[in-house]
């Protein structure tokens, strides 16, 4: 599948997981790269990041990432589909889960400079994830949803756009910007949730750490949950 990235970003299709190849190719491989499947089914990318600040800030990108997919979706789904986030990295489309994001980094020291970051995303486009409509009604996928328009290439083209646009509102602006782009889509914001930890979801921090009200008082889980070990 031909897919055009804008200025800056390179696309690279792989044959497999692009995540994993993505983390493979993180020690030598250009920032700015997007690794993208063959899945016709499935969005799966991974985008190659070089942050210049400790990694308990620097994960706060992934925000850039998911604002990128929400503006794509926005641009390419009816208008009556309603996207929200998961904190920290998963998606809702009309309230069911529908995919997320993952990350790694070369270090899992928040206080470190990573070498490297990569962001992956993936959602389900096509692919019916039950055999019978309503069996698993807490999980959906676009097409589910009255999004039969979209195909995998069309939101790589488009997330990659959006997500580069955010970046560059990221490294001008810093975080706050996401923050407050972030913060309207939030799923379950104000209410109890049980995941990660039982509590009141009442807001971020300012790198984007969920900031939990528990019956002793507030605390901060940090947006570092949303990282696999390196």
């Amino acid at each position: 599948m031909a897919i055009e990235f804008p200025p800056l970003l390179t696309g690279l299709a792989v044959a497999g997981d692009p995540f994993v190849a993505a983390c493979e190719a993180a020690p030598e491989a250009e920032p700015g790269s997007v690794f993208y499947g063959p899945d016709e089914e499935t969005m799966r990318a991974a985008v190659l990041l070089a942050p210049e600040v400790p990694l308990g800030e620097a994960v706060s990108v992934s925000f850039a990432v998911a604002l990128g997919l929400n503006d794509a979706i926005g641009a390419l789904a009816p208008p009556e589909v309603a996207f929200h986030f998961e904190w920290p990295g998963g998606f809702r489309v009309n309230c069911a889960s529908c995919g997320g994001l993952t990350a790694r980094a070369s270090t899992d020291d928040p206080r470190a400079e990573p070498d490297w970051l990569v962001v992956g995303v993936e959602l389900p486009v096509m692919g019916s994830l039950v055999e019978e409509p309503g069996a698993t009604p807490d999980r959906t996928s676009l097409h589910a949803e009255g999004c039969g328009e979209i195909t995998v290439p069309d939101l790589i083209e488009t997330w990659a756009r959006h997500m580069m646009n955010w970046l560059h509102i990221y490294l001008t602006d810093g975080f706050a910007p996401l923050h407050e782009d972030w913060r309207a889509r939030a799923y379950r914001l104000g209410e109890t949730i049980e995941a990660p930890a039982l509590g009141t979801f009442v807001g971020l921090d300012e790198h984007g750490g969920l900031i939990l009200q528990e019956t002793g008082g507030a605390r901060i889980l940090p947006l570092t949950m949303l990282l696999e070990r390196a």
